[in-house]
């Protein structure tokens, strides 16, 4: 399938495919029997991964940990223990950030608190 077909069936823009081609996290072939263009053509395999990109962003990986997470599973490059403890990484990294937002909740709410009583 040309790009546009991947964009339809993803909901991934062109634009966001290529730069994710760029960055190495999928890969598009040209159809050598057809010499009048220079399109990518890509395959299921294209649409899982940028599947599993679209998600891994959705719950705060970045791009780099994502290529790294592609790679392994892809690849076969990690057991099953250490798929786990990258993604018990990836949850205590998200632990610590809500421990931190919770705190910075604390704070506003207090700054609120002032201004409303007018001690600022």
């Amino acid at each position: 399938m040309l790009i546009n077909e991947l964009s339809k069936r993803t909901g991934i823009s062109a634009h966001t495919i290529r730069f994710y081609e760029k960055s190495g996290l999928i890969k598009g072939q040209r159809d050598a029997s057809i010499k009048s263009n220079n399109y990518f053509h890509y395959d299921e395999e294209t649409v899982e991964k940028l599947e599993l990109v679209r998600d891994a962003k959705s719950i705060g990986f970045t791009i780099s940990e994502i290529a790294q997470l592609m790679d392994a599973w892809y690849n076969n490059h990690l057991t099953i223990t250490e798929k786990l403890s990258v993604l018990d990484e990836k949850l205590n990294s998200i632990e610590e950030k809500i421990k931190q937002l919770k705190e910075m909740k604390k704070m506003i709410s207090q700054f609120k608190k002032d201004v409303v009583e007018d001690d600022c």
